[in-house]
């Protein structure tokens, strides 16, 4: 799960959107991509906002990546591109956070914005509901590897039972054999 790019931009009616800041995380781009990447997210940006009504949340997909977009009623824009992993609902809650903390930036420092995409590179540390499934699914395991442990006790003690069984049987077979042979001399 990766975030890509986050932007402000603002809709200008039916021209593209205006960037007013933007936040970037190219690392996984080779050096000499950056450049053209980083162009390229700003354009597509860009476009999808020209493209959305107000008061509107889109996700588009191109091949492995999606553009997540929020245009406010005041016209004020949030842009969010990911891969393919990362939950929908967890990205356009960040949209609405960037929109929001776009108003105090002039207080939160120059660097909010990529601050806030660090953070959230990581949906699970941010978002409280995958959280509490994350510790779900952990739980779960645990559960289930103790079920698992339990069983396969379970089964070596059976399979000690089985055996003990097989042995007592056999003994008694041969107990059998031996008094039908002792009986035998006496007969009437």
């Amino acid at each position: 799960m990766k975030i890509f790019y986050a932007a402000v931009l603002e809709k200008n009616g039916t021209s593209s959107g205006k960037t007013l800041i933007a936040a970037e995380d190219l690392t996984s781009f080779s050096f000499f991509q950056r450049k053209t990447v980083r162009e390229f997210l700003k354009f597509t940006s860009e476009v999808i906002v020209s493209r959305t009504n107000v008061e509107q949340r889109v996700r588009v997909q191109e091949k492995e990546y999606y553009c997540h977009c929020f245009v406010r009623s005041d016209a004020l824009s949030s842009v969010l591109i990911s891969d393919n992993e990362y939950p929908q609902r967890v990205a356009f809650t960040l949209l609405v956070k960037i929109l929001e903390e776009y108003k105090m930036s002039a207080s939160l420092g120059p660097d909010w914005l990529q601050n806030l995409l660090i953070k959230y590179q990581d949906p699970h540390e941010v978002d409280s509901v995958l959280k509490v499934q994350r510790e779900l699914d952990e739980t779960t395991k645990v559960v289930l590897h103790s079920t698992i442990e339990s069983m396969l006790n379970r089964g070596e003690k059976l399979d000690g039972l089985v055996a003990q069984s097989d042995a007592l049987s056999a003994n008694s077979k041969q107990f059998y054999t031996t008094a039908k042979k002792t009986n035998s001399c006496c007969g009437y």
